[in-house]
């Protein structure tokens, strides 16, 4: 017995040995020459750590940080949770429709597979038995849930007017997003602007791309929420016939608002006014309008679908989404910032399962404000607590993509001895690079967090090296 416990310490030592090898590789590897790297690895089942380098630092964590909003929004709410978005008519007003936002990422959403105009057909139908077509209706969308500063203020000039960077409000339809076409077709010439899908009549663009011969899309849509004057700069691809880039509706409520009124008038329903609780929040007015009969509900995905569309695809409007109804289950006022009361609860709700957040500095639920913080060591705190502690241990879990298979990880590690055994979430923005998640592979069950910021290699060289540190685990 004990010449099995000294053999057992003496390999434990000689692969501990060996990791920190292995870390100092990694660190060493010249395309990582002037980055700041944080590495966290603890084994699963005895919450040993296996290899640490600056595990403490607060690094830039880009789309990791939907670790954490998932993991939080899976806790609080639970697998089963659904949004829901009602459509009543008003009991103070007969002639008034109302469309009661819940902060609904998925409602019109192509994420799914499903059809997007499900809520604008089901809703006409029920409201064709309710209304007379001999009357007029107006539609207000209660769209207020969440406020309307709809983005984070750290996020940068680049990103907003783009998709991944739309605004989060009690409304939210089409994933908040269009489709802006070009024919690229003839290379001297400026890209030709054909169509948006869906059709937004009020957008005006100020048109200054040019093409690339790389195939690439480097095309940017640039503007402010609830504007609808956009400047598109960058370039795209020469010699297409239709090549599309995405922007952010600027104001998703009054354009779900309008396109039911589109459904509804082709029904043989008159519509006249549309318009949103944006004006009256702003001038703070007394609400007007009184709940009567609700004619159609519609229900989100659940949670548990919700979270892989999160972390498999790194969904940023969902993550937004979830950050804030998070902070709206715990300050109901709808004057009061969702946001940042979300970001409050995170913090609350890690330090009550016993996790230091004091390296954690979070501006989003998406990671894409760089000033966004913590370190490899909270991170991997979390990733334990959902492996290890939490009842919703398989929904996290199945939520994170597989290496070699999934998402955002379907060309990480493939064709390694760690495809499919891998189950993690990557980050990157400028200069940044990171995954974490779990290593499953027989007896091996690792947690791992690897953060790379302001690396001068390119980002292949960094992957490539994180894949080599990884393998040797």
């Amino acid at each position: 017995m004990k010449k099995t416990a000294i053999l057992s310490v003496f390999f434990f030592l000689a692969a501990l040995a060996y990791s920190q090898t292995a870390i100092q590789q990694f660190v060493n590897n010249p395309a990582l020459k002037h980055a700041s790297v944080g590495v966290q690895v603890t084994e699963l089942k005895t919450g040993k750590t296996i290899v640490s380098h600056d595990a403490q630092k607060s690094l830039t964590p880009a789309s990791v940080t939907k670790i954490i909003t998932s993991a939080t929004a899976l806790e609080l709410l639970g697998e089963n949770y659904r949004y829901a978005t009602r459509v009543a008519l008003d009991e103070n007003d007969p002639s008034r429709i109302l469309v009661l936002g819940s902060g609904d990422p998925t409602l019109g959403s192509d994420a799914f597979g499903d059809n997007t105009a499900a809520f604008f057909i089901n809703a006409a139908d029920a409201l064709k038995k309710e209304l007379s077509a001999d009357k007029e209706y107006s539609i207000y969308v209660v769209d207020n849930l969440f406020g309307y500063d709809g983005i984070s203020p750290e996020w940068t000039w680049i990103d907003i007017g783009n998709y991944y960077a739309s605004g989060t409000y009690g409304i939210s339809v089409f994933d908040n997003s269009y489709k802006l076409f070009f024919n690229t077709s003839d290379r001297n010439a400026s890209p030709r602007i054909l169509r948006t899908e869906p059709e937004m009549k009020k957008m005006q663009f100020s048109n200054f791309l040019t093409l690339n011969t790389s195939g690439s899309d480097n095309g940017y849509i640039y503007g402010v929420p609830f504007s609808y004057e956009r400047t598109i700069r960058g370039n795209i691809p020469g010699g297409r016939t239709e090549f599309s880039i995405k922007g952010d509706i600027p104001d998703p409520g009054l354009f779900l608002g309008e396109t039911l009124a589109d459904y509804l008038t082709r029904s043989g329903i008159k519509i006249g006014r549309v318009e949103t609780a944006r004006v009256d929040y702003i001038a703070r007015n007394p609400v007007t309008y009184k709940i009567g009969k609700v004619v159609h509900t519609q229900t989100s995905r659940p949670m548990k679908d919700i979270l892989q569309e999160v972390n498999v695809k790194s969904n940023n409007h969902y993550a937004e989404h979830l950050l804030r109804i998070i902070g709206r289950t715990q300050n109901a006022d709808i004057y009061s910032d969702p946001l940042q009361a979300g970001i409050d609860y995170v913090k609350k709700f890690w330090e009550q399962q016993g996790v230091s957040t004091t390296s954690l500095t979070l501006y989003d639920g998406s990671g894409l404000a760089p000033q966004n913080a913590f370190s490899p060591a909270f991170l991997n705190e979390i990733i334990v607590y959902m492996y290890s502690k939490s009842k919703n241990s398989k929904v996290f879990f199945d939520s994170l993509p597989k290496a070699g298979r999934d998402g955002t990880l379907r060309n990480f590690l493939r064709g390694t001895k760690y495809e499919g055994k891998i189950s993690a979430k990557s980050g990157s923005i400028g200069g940044v690079q990171c995954y974490s998640g779990y290593l499953i592979d027989g007896n091996k069950q690792y947690a791992f967090t690897v953060m790379v910021n302001k690396f001068n290699g390119t980002r292949s060289q960094v992957r490539s090296a994180i894949e080599k540190f990884l393998l040797s685990l």
